[in-house]
C-alpha cells in the first residue's frame, strides 16, 4: 500500500536517506529544508514535494503538511530537521543553544501540529521525531543538544498516551552518532558512528514495527541508558574520572 509521507530535514542526513528509501519503495513523499539547492537530488523523482521552509517558522510548516495533505492525503510525518554543536565547550554558547532549542525542539512541535491536527480528524497516523542517545544524559559541551532531544523524548511520550484513541502511533528513534553532513563537521570523537544505510534500515524496521522508542547503536544504548538510570550525584562523580575533549574558547 502506498503512503503520503512527509520528511522535515529531508534533504540532507537521515531525512534524505528515508526520503531515497522510501520513494524507492514507490511512497509518495514530501521533503522540506531551508536550502532549496540541497533538493537537486530529488528533482527527477516522481512522487516527490519539495517545500523551502523553515520548521522554526510555524506558518510556513504549517501551511506546507496542509498544502501536502490536501493533493493526496497524509500517513506519516518524521521530524528530522535538527542541528548540533560541531564544537565542544566548557563555557556554553548562548545563542546557539537558543537556535538548537527552537530547531530540534520547537521544530518537532511546529511540525507535529498541524499533523496532529490532520490524524485526529481522519483517526490514523504515525508521528516520528528524530531524537538522539544523548538525549539521555546531560553530555559534557553540548548540554542545550542533549536537553532539546530530552524534550522531543519526553513530548512523544506523552503524545503517545494523548493520542491513542485517535489511532495514532508515536515513535521516537534516538540514533547513536550517524555518518552524515551533520557529524563530518563535528571536532570531537564519535564512539561507534553508523554508517548512514544501516542507520536507515534501522530506523526503517523501527518505523515499521511501530516503536514506541528506539535506541541505537545497541551497547551505546545499553551504556546511556545505564548511566541514565543512575544516582546523578553518582554520574558526575564517573564523568569526572573522564578527560573530554573540549574546543579551545575564540577570541
Amino acid at each position: 500500500m502506498s503512503l503520503s509521507i512527509f520528511i522535515t530535514g529531508g534533504t540532507s542526513g537521515i531525512g534524505k536517506a528515508l526520503a531515497e528509501y522510501y520513494l524507492e519503495q514507490g511512497h509518495r513523499v514530501a521533503v522540506c529544508g531551508r536550502d532549496e539547492t540541497k533538493f537537486s537530488f530529488l528533482k527527477t523523482q516522481e512522487n516527490i514535494s519539495y517545500y523551502q521552509v523553515n520548521v522554526v517558522n510555524r506558518d510556513e510548516i504549517y501551511n506546507a503538511v496542509y498544502d501536502f495533505h490536501q493533493k493526496g492525503g497524509l500517513d506519516l510525518i518524521v521530524a528530522s530537521a535538527g542541528v548540533g554543536f560541531s564544537r565542544k565547550t566548557k563555557i556554553p554558547d548562548f545563542q546557539r543553544s537558543r537556535d538548537i532549542v527552537n530547531i530540534n525542539l520547537l521544530g518537532v512541535i511546529n511540525t507535529f501540529e498541524p499533523a496532529i491536527e490532520i490524524m485526529t480528524k481522519q483517526k490514523s497516523g504515525h508521528l516520528v521525531a528524530i531524537s538522539s542517545v544523548a538525549s539521555l544524559c546531560g553530555f559534557p559541551g553540548v548540554s542545550a543538544y542533549s536537553a532539546a532531544k530530552a524534550g522531543v523524548n519526553k513530548l512523544c511520550e506523552g503524545y503517545a498516551v494523548d493520542l491513542r484513541e485517535y489511532n495514532i502511533d508515536v515513535t521516537t528513534i534516538a540514533p547513536g552518532f550517524v555518518d552524515t553532513p551533520l557529524t563530518k563537521t563535528n571536532h570531537h570523537p564519535m564512539p561507534f558512528l553508523t554508517d548512514i544505510d544501516v542507520a536507515r534500515d534501522k530506523i526503517v524496521k523501527a518505523i515499521e514495527s511501530k516503536k514506541a522508542f528506539f535506541v541505537f547503536p545497541f551497547f551505546f544504548g545499553v551504556m546511556l541508558r545505564f548511566l541514565s538510570i543512575i544516582p546523578r550525584g553518582l554520574y558526575l562523580k564517573m564523568m569526572k574520572l573522564f578527560k573530554f575533549k573540549y574546543a579551545k574558547p575564540k577570541d
